[in-house]
């Protein structure tokens, strides 16, 4: 299908043409570019693997295109040309700042919508940008960057740096790479560790070193540069909320510039971007010293859209998709600097597959039933009865709220994640909410350091035993609307002499179990929680009243878990599970996974006889490995082989030691 060409993107006599855009992405953000596709009438074609042949991308397309990988550029090109696209958008991670990718679009006949090869392969190689930037006056972190720099000549220059300091990959992004050393006889091992994470990440092993600035501010201004030698920047973005170099909450503008750095920010960032004859949108991120916090330190650019643009869309009222595809086709950019509108106040959060409890592992599941709150912007690309994989990156969604002011727009954030409910995968929202209540957070104190700091009481489970009661209660309607009719298979325990109580056993966090009985019906019910705590409850159609209190309430029940999601509290509540007893009835320790993911290596052979804390097996997801070890000392019964896919909470084998084994097992030689 091909739609009319807006006269936006095709205006400008010798300009490229296109009316129809391939997007080279996939999940939020393909549909995020689509939707500015559809304005300015251009065909949106889309590309998928079988894994997402019906994702919520592919079925709102023009048109949808099969491909083995996202990475594979050849596809792409190939995928662009069968379908008649002019044009290709690469959204943001995947292909988008690969330099031969967008010469390889060149070179197909096609418009790549971002910047030039050249400028990507310049701003992607840090130690090349930060000499770029140097020689226009922006200032960047004190350090130790040249190309070719072995681990001798870091190891020389370290204590010139000073110590702290931060070893950094020239290649990437995303923190991989990355590692603070604070001693000098930790230098050697860390460089070790950096180059093996770089390579294997970036294909590139070259290393430089950054004094560590320590609880800086993490600031970054959107900037919009045409082929004609314009300009401009839209506002600066405060993104200091990060945990790992990864960042959670951003918000525009940032809470903590006055306006003098506010100028000069805008100034150092597109210098920056005239440095390397940037074309396009692009991010020009800056790190602010406690030490000098009027000087604006260059820390990166990226040559593609951020996650966090709906931001800086929100008070500017610009949609950066549309400029990048007018920039792209020629056209000169619609305003100066001085009509640069700024409006309101914006803060987004992050929605990601991961549990904060469990060291933030990536998680993945089927999302069992989904809710979205009303009122804000919310860039998702998620409907229930869908998989979450584990194979992509765990950004489920973007919520963005907008307000008069900052602190009505952090309130209208925390009412919106308290209404986003994703039953059957476990997120981060819970601790998003306790993450927008800190009192730092609120007055705009902000440093990259600030969640480590506070990360026992941000992660800590929730207190308190109303879930627990609440899903006892979910549990015992579905197992009362499963079982036959008839007195004696009543789940209400019916007995001579009165009512049994229904019990609901899960298992607790530190290898325990919770007990919940209950009595009554589920219309009319009374909790008793094994810590002597009480409930009076209620159950409704979409709604739960605990202790006289009404709630909207969304969930489901499976065999091994039941899913709650309550007013700012979505939870998974595992229901005990016996292991396969041994011996005198005893019970085998058994090694469950701790995400959903691939059994990438199996370390033993099943029957090998293992110590206490020995590695039996490892399980990645999304590019995150997890070594599973032996809990005690004992013979290993596998369950898995090495390529096998598991769910999360999956027992994948079981450890028979002396007691638990039975009498006539032996170990395999």
């Amino acid at each position: 299908m091909t739609a009319a060409h807006s006269p936006g993107i095709a205006g400008i006599p010798g300009a490229p043409r296109f009316d129809a855009v391939l997007i080279a992405h996939r999940g939020e953000i393909a549909l995020r570019i689509l939707r500015t596709l559809r304005t300015l009438g251009l065909a949106a074609i889309a590309v998928h693997t079988d894994e997402d042949a019906d994702a919520p991308h592919v079925t709102a397309a023009d048109s949808a295109l099969r491909i083995d990988s996202y990475l594979d550029g050849d596809a792409l090109i190939a995928a662009a040309l069968a379908s008649g696209a002019g044009a290709v958008h690469p959204g943001y991670g995947f292909l988008s700042e690969r330099a031969g990718f967008a010469r390889a679009c060149e070179a197909a006949g096609l418009v790549f919508v971002g910047p030039s090869a050249a400028a990507i392969e310049t701003m992607g190689d840090k130690i090349a940008a930060r000499a770029a930037v140097t020689a226009r006056g922006v200032p960047t972190v004190p350090g130790l960057s040249r190309p070719g720099l072995d681990d001798a000549a870091l190891l020389r220059g370290a204590a010139e740096v000073g110590y702290p300091l931060l070893i950094k990959p020239a290649a990437g992004g995303g923190g991989k790479g990355m590692h603070e050393v604070h001693r000098p006889e930790q230098l050697p091992a860390a460089l070790a560790a950096a180059r093996r994470e770089a390579a294997g990440a970036f294909g590139d092993d070259t290393l430089f070193l950054e004094h560590l600035l320590t609880a800086p501010r993490h600031i970054e201004v959107q900037v919009l540069a045409d082929a004609h030698g314009s300009v401009i920047h839209l506002g600066d973005r405060e993104c200091s909320l990060q945990r790992r170099h990864q960042k959670v909450i951003e918000e525009a503008p940032s809470p903590t510039l006055t306006p003098a750095q506010r100028t000069r920010f805008g100034e150092a960032a597109i210098a920056a971007a005239r440095a390397v004859d940037y074309v396009g949108a692009g991010t020009v991120e800056f790190l602010v010293s406690v030490e000098a916090p009027e000087a604006p330190f260059f820390l990166e650019m990226n040559t593609r859209l951020q996650v966090e643009h709906a931001v800086t869309e929100a008070v500017t009222g610009i949609d950066l998709v549309a400029e990048q595809l007018r920039i792209a086709a020629g056209e000169r950019l619609s305003l100066t600097q001085e009509e640069v509108p700024l409006h309101g106040h914006a803060v987004e959060a992050r929605v990601y597959a991961e549990d904060p409890a469990a060291g933030f592992l990536p998680t993945g599941g089927t999302v069992h039933a989904l809710a979205l709150p009303q009122g804000v912007r919310v860039d998702h690309a998620l409907e229930a009865g869908q998989a979450v994989s584990s194979s992509y990156d765990p950004m489920l969604a973007k919520v963005i709220a907008h307000a008069p002011t900052r602190a009505e727009a952090l309130a209208r954030l925390d009412r919106a994640l308290a209404a986003t409910h994703v039953l059957g995968v476990v997120t981060n929202t819970a601790f998003l909410r306790a993450l927008l209540a800190l009192d730092e957070v609120r007055e705009g104190q902000l440093d990259t350091g600030l969640i480590e700091r506070h990360l026992p009481e941000l992660t800590g489970p929730p207190r308190g035993t109303r879930s627990l009661a609440v899903a006892a209660l979910v549990r015992w309607d579905h197992v009362a609307r499963e079982r036959p009719a008839g007195l004696w298979h009543a789940s209400r325990g019916w007995r001579l002499g009165g009512q049994a109580p229904f019990r609901v056993r899960f298992a607790a966090a530190d290898g325990g179990v919770r007990t919940v009985a209950l009595t009554g019906t589920p219309a009319a019910a009374r909790a008793r929680v094994d810590d002597g705590a009480e409930h009076t409850l209620a159950l409704h159609d979409g709604a739960v009243t605990v202790d006289g209190q009404r709630l909207p309430l969304s969930h489901h029940c499976t065999g091994t878990a039941v899913w709650i999601g309550l007013p700012g509290e979505d939870r998974e509540l595992v229901l005990h599970r016996v292991h396969r007893e041994r011996g005198a009835g005893e019970l085998a320790p058994a090694l469950d996974s701790p995400m959903p993911g691939t059994v990438t290596t199996v370390l033993v052979a099943d029957g090998d006889r293992v110590g206490a804390g020995e590695a039996v097996l490892v399980v990645e997801a999304m590019k995150m490995e997890h070594t599973l070890c032996a809990p005690d000392a004992g013979v290993v019964r596998l369950h898995v082989r090495p390529g096998q896919k598991v769910a999360r909470g999956e027992e994948l084998a079981q450890v028979l030691t002396d007691e638990t084994a039975p009498e006539t097992q032996e170990a395999r030689p």
